[in-house]
């Protein structure tokens, strides 16, 4: 049976609420809503139709979920993930699984995994360090590039960070790189980001067989990359930095500064099928090819 401590707590019928749940004073839970184990609504919520708590969610209280209107409008909050007071949530969102959401936040768009989110409207600051068992119990560290030219694994599968060779001059510097003895592939398409709003995100997708080579060229801006069982995140803020994203390796960029230039080589043409876009897919085809 759901525990409800408090009497003020409702569950209409229709809805469908694991009997591990834990619910708050008045939460109202309406037919068509779904709470999966072990998650915890601390009180004066409403959970609509079309909202969908997977294992483990935390709502602090006051949490704010706009109700959504159609099946585009549904709000899910991934395996583990965790809201803040007062925060509020808008139809359509999707909160990754592991995810934070600072109090009081106002959560517009989605939310990759494992990322911490705050403001009004929210943006992403940070990512978590110490995963919920729920998410998959992972760790995130920060590494830094070798100070003198090298290669260096990063403990994330076979991630690379490439120091390469600057020479300085009083008529401009010049860095430079061979391949595929610095860049290790034949590339085949290369591709500029740039002019990216400082709360944006971006990457948030793996490649089947697509290998990068991701150097910000101007400015500087924070990478992400997880193979599916560690992570770890670097900051690229000089043309001299490179990191080696290999096939499965799903990656995020976030934190850009006003004028950064991202450049990224590839070794594949575009193919909209190599892209991995969910990392609940992407988890999944981890592990069955780990099996």
């Amino acid at each position: 049976m759901t525990q409800i401590p408090a009497t003020s707590a409702q569950v209409h019928p229709g809805a469908s609420v694991a009997a591990s749940c834990r619910l708050g004073d008045y939460v109202t839970v309406h037919a068509g809503a779904l709470l999966g184990d072990d998650c915890e609504v601390l009180g004066f919520t409403q959970l609509w139709a079309g909202v969908r708590l997977e294992r483990g969610v935390h709502l602090g209280p006051g949490v704010a979920l706009e109700q959504p209107v159609d099946d585009a409008g549904a709000i899910v909050l991934g395996a583990g993930c965790r809201v803040g007071a007062n925060a509020t949530i808008r139809r359509g969102v999707h909160v990754g699984a592991g995810a934070v959401v600072e109090p009081g936040s106002v959560v517009a768009q989605s939310v990759p995994p494992f990322a911490i989110v705050s403001g009004a409207p929210a943006r992403v600051t940070g990512y978590v360090e110490q995963l919920s068992p729920e998410a998959g119990g992972k760790w995130h560290n920060i590494a830094s590039f070798p100070a003198t030219p090298a290669v260096v694994r990063l403990g994330v599968g076979d991630v690379t960070l490439h120091r390469h060779k600057m020479v300085g001059d009083p008529r401009g510097d010049l860095v430079y790189g061979e391949f595929p003895t610095d860049v290790p592939f034949e590339v085949r398409r290369y591709f500029l980001v740039f002019n990216v709003p400082s709360e944006k995100t971006r990457g948030e997708h793996a490649h089947r067989r697509c290998k990068q080579y991701l150097i910000c060229v101007k400015g500087s801006c924070a990478l992400v990359v997880d193979d599916g069982n560690a992570r770890c995140e670097v900051v690229l803020d000089s043309p001299d930095q490179g990191v080696y994203l290999p096939p499965m390796t799903w990656g995020i960029q976030y934190k850009y500064s006003p004028d950064a230039v991202l450049l990224v080589l590839t070794s594949e043409y575009y193919e909209a099928a190599d892209y991995i876009r969910n990392y609940g897919e992407f988890l999944d085809e981890v592990r069955s090819g780990a099996q």
